[in-house]
């Protein structure tokens, strides 16, 4: 096997370092943004409201996984959720020693609102922006975590 000059991976890993910078700074943005969520709605009571309204009623573990933490954070995540009564347990007709987590009205009139706050703030900063160029960013990022939800799935082989 032969091996590639130092100076060839740095140039050919230059625009995955730019990609990474580009990255942590919308993570930035999507803080900022989260600053304008309710001071009782964490952006992760969020994220477990909103799975929840998107994949319908979910069993702790299953739910987990769709967040991508530990059982014990989704569990905090949803008594969160559900002590402000966004979120109920049920129980679990298949299996009554379980209970089944789902969105409730409460819960649904709060991502609608949150949603239109998203949606009209992403409008006043892109403003300049033409639809397509909104659109092009919209497919590359789904193309983005499209990718990487393929390689939840799959072991990452080590570079040589």
């Amino acid at each position: 096997m032969t091996e590639t000059p130092a100076r060839d991976r740095t140039d050919s890993a230059a625009p995955y370092a730019e990609l990474g910078r580009q990255l942590w700074a919308v993570g930035a943005i999507n803080r900022e943004m989260g600053r304008s969520l309710p001071h009782d709605c964490p952006p992760a009571t969020l994220g477990l409201i909103s799975v929840l309204s998107r994949k319908g009623e979910q069993r702790m573990g299953g739910l987990a996984d769709l967040l991508g933490v530990d059982i014990s954070v989704a569990s905090r995540y949803a008594a969160h959720a559900v002590e402000r009564g966004w979120v109920e347990r049920t129980p679990d007709p298949a299996d009554k020693r379980s209970r089944l987590l789902r969105v409730t009205a409460s819960g649904e009139a709060l991502l609608a609102e949150l949603s239109l706050r998203y949606t009209d703030a992403l409008a006043r900063y892109l403003a300049d922006w033409s639809a397509a160029d909104v659109g092009h960013l919209n497919d590359l990022l789904f193309r983005l975590r499209t990718s990487f939800n393929s390689c939840r799935s799959r072991s990452v082989e080590p570079a040589d």
